[in-house]
C-alpha cells in the first residue's frame, strides 16, 4: 500500500478516484449519508445515524430464532490494547480500526478471508504516556464521494493527527494535527461526520489540556471553526441570542467569571465522546466533560462551560444554547457520553428530544431546539450524591454527605468516577419509544490532595478507591422511558456493561460484557435469549448489517480501556488506573488481552 504526504495536490490528484458514491453539493453529501445509514444493508456511523439510535429495522434475525445465531467468520487485529467503538460496513466493505498503533482493514465481505486494504500508520509513540485510560480509539467515519473529493475513511490517531483516506484505496488523502500531545492532549474520539465538515473532539482533562472540538472541510482538511469549553465567550463561540430561552442556565461573560484567576486556560472540558446532529435544524450536539484539576478546592466556582451539554450551529460553531448539568463538578462526572435524538409526545405535543445518560448517574431530557429541560430522573435509585435535579432552575440538589474537599475523605459516593453511565452507545427503539443502557454499578471512596500543573503531565489531585454498588454487581442493562422516568425492566450483570447497547425491530438488544460474552436480551422484557463467548472481553459496541440476503451481527472483543487498565498494565494497586483497578481486581480471573472483531448470522 502506497501512503502519500499530505499535500494540496495530493487532495486534487484524489478527486473522485474510486469514487463509491457520486453528490454535487455538501448538503446533499450531508443527505446521501442520511440515506445510507438508514439502509440496514449498511452501519455507516459508529452512532448508525444522525440521531444515534444504535437501532435496525432488520428483523430476520428475532427473539424467536436468535438462539441459532452462530459465528460465521472473525478477524484478529493483531493489537492487544482496548477495542472501543465498532466496525463500520458500507456497500460491502467492513473497515476495521484498533487502538494504538491505530491501523485501519478494509475487508471485502464477499472474501472475508482477504484484507482489501490496511493502513497502518507512523505515529509518536510517546502518545502512549499521556493517554489517560488506555491507549483506545472510538472508531472511524465515511463521507460519500463529493464532486471534489472520493469517498472518504477517516481516523483519529493517540498522537493528536486527524487523517482522510481514500475508502477504496486507504491512501492518505490529508492529515491534520488536531491535539499537542507534549500538552497532553490526545484522541481517542471517533470523528463525526455533518455536511462537508467532519468533527473532532480532544482528550487529556486530566493533564489540564484545555477541551475544545474542531469542524474540518471534507475536501481539503481546512479548519472550519474550532470552539473552547472555557475561556472568553468569542473562544467558547456562543451565538448572540444563547440560552435566550433559558437565561438562568447563564449567557454570558461564565467561561471567566466562574474560575479563578486563568484556571481556566487549564481547565479541561474535553470532548472525547459522542455527537448527535439533527439535519432539520442544522445544529450539532455533544457534551464537554471533568474540569481540571479533579480536585474541587484547587478550582473555584461553577467553572462554565465544563460539563455542559451543547447545541451548536453545524455550519460556524456557534452555541445556540448550552446546559451544565454538574456545575463545580467534585467527582470527575465527565458529561460526554451519548446523546440519543428522539421525537416524542411532550404534554400532548409532538418534540424534538435529546436524551442523555450522563456519568453523574442521571439522565437528562432536553427539548433539542432551545434546550428547555423537559425531564431530569436518577439511573438508578442508588445514587446519593444528588438528591434530585429542579427542573426549573436546572441545578441539581446536592447531599453535602457525599461532597469532596480537603482533608476529607469522602466514602460510599455513587456513582463513581466512572459514572453509572460511561462512553457506551447505547440504542432508541422508536416503536416502543424506549431506550436500552448498558451501565456500570460502581461506588467510590474520594481523597484530594494538592498538586502544581506542569504541561503535559497528570494533573488529577485525588486518590480513590472504588467498588461495587449497593446491588452487589458491577453492571446493568435498562430498558428506559425517557420522557416519563419509568424503567420497564433491568437486569444485573458481573462487570460494567462498557460499551453499549444495539437494538433491532426484532424485539432484540444486543451488547458485549467486560468477562467476554456477547449477549442478546428480549427488548419487551429482558430476558436473556442468546449468548456467546468471545475470545476476549468486549468494551465496545455491536453492528448489525445486511449482506446478499442474509442478516449478520458483529462486535469487537479485546478487553482494555479504562476498566481493563490495571490488566493491560499488570497494575496491582487497588487506587491505580485513577482507581479502576480496585474495582476490577477480579477481571483478570475472567479474561485476558487480545483484538479481533467476530461477525454472527442464523446457522439454519
Amino acid at each position: 500500500m502506497r501512503i502519500s504526504k499530505f499535500t494540496r495536490a495530493a487532495v486534487a490528484s484524489a478527486v473522485c478516484s474510486g469514487a463509491l458514491l457520486t453528490v454535487s453539493m455538501p448538503t446533499q453529501a450531508n443527505k446521501a449519508l442520511a440515506r445510507l445509514s438508514k439502509e440496514d444493508t449498511n452501519w455507516v456511523m459508529q452512532t448508525k445515524d444522525y440521531g444515534a439510535s444504535h437501532f435496525s429495522d432488520m428483523t430476520q434475525i428475532n427473539a424467536h430464532n436468535v438462539q441459532h445465531l452462530q459465528p460465521v467468520w472473525s478477524f484478529s487485529t493483531g493489537v492487544l490494547n482496548g477495542h472501543e467503538g465498532g466496525p463500520l460496513v458500507i456497500d460491502g466493505i467492513m473497515y476495521v480500526h484498533t487502538p494504538f498503533p491505530n491501523n485501519i482493514f478494509a475487508i471485502d465481505l464477499d472474501q472475508p478471508d482477504k484484507i482489501l486494504w490496511e493502513h497502518k500508520p507512523k505515529q509518536n509513540p510517546a502518545a502512549r504516556a499521556v493517554a489517560c485510560c488506555d491507549v483506545v480509539n472510538r472508531g472511524l467515519a465515511y463521507a460519500p464521494a463529493g464532486d471534489d473529493y472520493p469517498a472518504t475513511i477517516f481516523q483519529n490517531q493517540l498522537d493528536g493527527h486527524i487523517v482522510a483516506l481514500n475508502a477504496k484505496t486507504g491512501e492518505v488523502l490529508w492529515k491534520m494535527e488536531n491535539s499537542d500531545i507534549a500538552m497532553g492532549s490526545t484522541l481517542t474520539v471517533a470523528p463525526f461526520v455533518a455536511k462537508d465538515k467532519v468533527i473532532v473532539g480532544s482528550s487529556g482533562a486530566e493533564l489540564g489540556v484545555r477541551g475544545y472540538a474542531t469542524a474540518y472541510n471534507i475536501k481539503d482538511g481546512k479548519q472550519a471553526w474550532r470552539v473552547y469549553a472555557t475561556g472568553p465567550d468569542a473562544d467558547i463561540k456562543l451565538a448572540k441570542d444563547f440560552n435566550s430561552a433559558n437565561p438562568h442556565y447563564g449567557q454570558f461573560g461564565l467561561g471567566l467569571k466562574t474560575w479563578e484567576g486563568d484556571a481556566w486556560k487549564i481547565g479541561g472540558g474535553t470532548n472525547w465522546g459522542w455527537y448527535a446532529f439533527d439535519p432539520d435544524l442544522d445544529m450539532l450536539y455533544y457534551g464537554s466533560g471533568n474540569p481540571a484539576p479533579w480536585n474541587e478546592t484547587m478550582r473555584p466556582g461553577d467553572n462554565k462551560w465544563t460539563m455542559t451539554i451543547w447545541g451548536r450551529d453545524v455550519n460556524t460553531g456557534e452555541a445556540k444554547f448550552g446546559y451544565q448539568k454538574t456545575p463545580h463538578d467534585e467527582w470527575d462526572y465527565a458529561g460526554v457520553n451519548y446523546m440519543g435524538l428522539s421525537e416524542q409526545l411532550v404534554d400532548g405535543k409532538m418534540t424534538k428530544l435529546l436524551t442523555h445518560p450522563d456519568r453523574n448517574g442521571l439522565v437528562y431530557t432536553l427539548n433539542r431546539e432551545n434546550g428547555d429541560l423537559v425531564n431530569a430522573f436518577k439511573i438508578d435509585d442508588t445514587v446519593n450524591w444528588v438528591k434530585k435535579v429542579d427542573l426549573k432552575t436546572g441545578l441539581p440538589v446536592r447531599d453535602p454527605e457525599f461532597s469532596t474537599h480537603m482533608d476529607h475523605e469522602a466514602k460510599g459516593i455513587c456513582p463513581s468516577a466512572m459514572g453509572y453511565h460511561n462512553q457506551g452507545i447505547e440504542s432508541y427503539d422508536p416503536n416502543k419509544k424506549l431506550f436500552f443502557m448498558g451501565t456500570n454499578h460502581i461506588c467510590m471512596d474520594w481523597e484530594p490532595f494538592m498538586l502544581p500543573y506542569r504541561a503535559g503531565q497528570f494533573f488529577v489531585g485525588a486518590t480513590l478507591n472504588m467498588y461495587p454498588g449497593p446491588k452487589g454487581t458491577l453492571g446493568q442493562v435498562k430498558a428506559m422511558n425517557s420522557v416519563t422516568g419509568k424503567f420497564e425492566w433491568e437486569i444485573q450483570e458481573k462487570f460494567a456493561v462498557w460499551g453499549g447497547t444495539t437494538a433491532t425491530a426484532g424485539d432484540l438488544v444486543f451488547y458485549g460484557t467486560l468477562d467476554g460474552y456477547i449477549k442478546a436480551l428480549d427488548s419487551r422484557n429482558g430476558k436473556e435469549l442468546w449468548k456467546f463467548k468471545l475470545p476476549s472481553g468486549v468494551i465496545g459496541h455491536p453492528i448489525t448489517f445486511g449482506h446478499k440476503g442474509k442478516q449478520y451481527v458483529a462486535i469487537y472483543y479485546g478487553v482494555g480501556g479504562w476498566p481493563g487498565v490495571g490488566l493491560v498494565f499488570d497494575l496491582q494497586d487497588p487506587t491505580a488506573g485513577l482507581g479502576a483497578v480496585g474495582a476490577f481486581k477480579e477481571l483478570a480471573h475472567y479474561t485476558q488481552q487480545g483484538g479481533g472483531v467476530m461477525v454472527f448470522a442464523l446457522g439454519y
